[in-house]
């Protein structure tokens, strides 16, 4: 019978380990000061999830609330690992009948009244991928995010 070449023998990782020595880099319990340091960041607030960037994994949000209509977006007043992009205004424009019965239910009269909310770009401060918008008071809205459970 033909002996193996060496490229056809095939060696288990599990014989070059050796488990009776602990690995270098592991913490028993790194999950439980994981979860310290949130509860900590939170200030005792609950969150609805955890919001991280779809490209990157980053880190965007430990605090918000998700949307009642739209399960897969959320909003968020602090934020971490954001930036707002400056060049692009972004505007959501009042359909037409809401804006005739907005004026008809408004007892003040405007002169030159707003056409919508003005909405700012939000991009993962690492890698840069568009991950929601920041609206006029500074209140964030991501729609472009993963969440995970808090």
């Amino acid at each position: 019978m033909d002996s193996p070449t060496n490229s056809q023998q095939t060696v288990s990782d599990d014989e070059e380990i050796d488990y009776s020595v602990k690995p270098e880099f592991y913490d028993p319990e790194l999950d439980d000061k994981d979860e310290l340091w949130a509860h900590k960041k939170r200030k005792g607030r609950t969150s609805d999830a955890v919001l991280s960037c779809p490209a990157c994994f980053t880190t965007l949000s430990l605090d918000c609330q998700r949307h009642e209509k739209y399960l897969t977006q959320y909003r968020a007043v602090f934020v971490v690992n954001c930036k707002v992009g400056r060049e692009r205004m972004l505007q959501q424009s009042i359909p037409k009948t809401k804006r005739i019965k907005r004026q008809r239910d408004s007892e003040e009269s405007e002169v030159n009244p707003a056409v919508g909310e003005t909405f700012k770009q939000v991009l993962c401060q690492v890698c840069s991928t568009e991950v929601g918008v920041m609206d006029q008071e500074e209140v964030y809205h991501f729609f472009n995010v993963l969440p995970s459970e808090s």
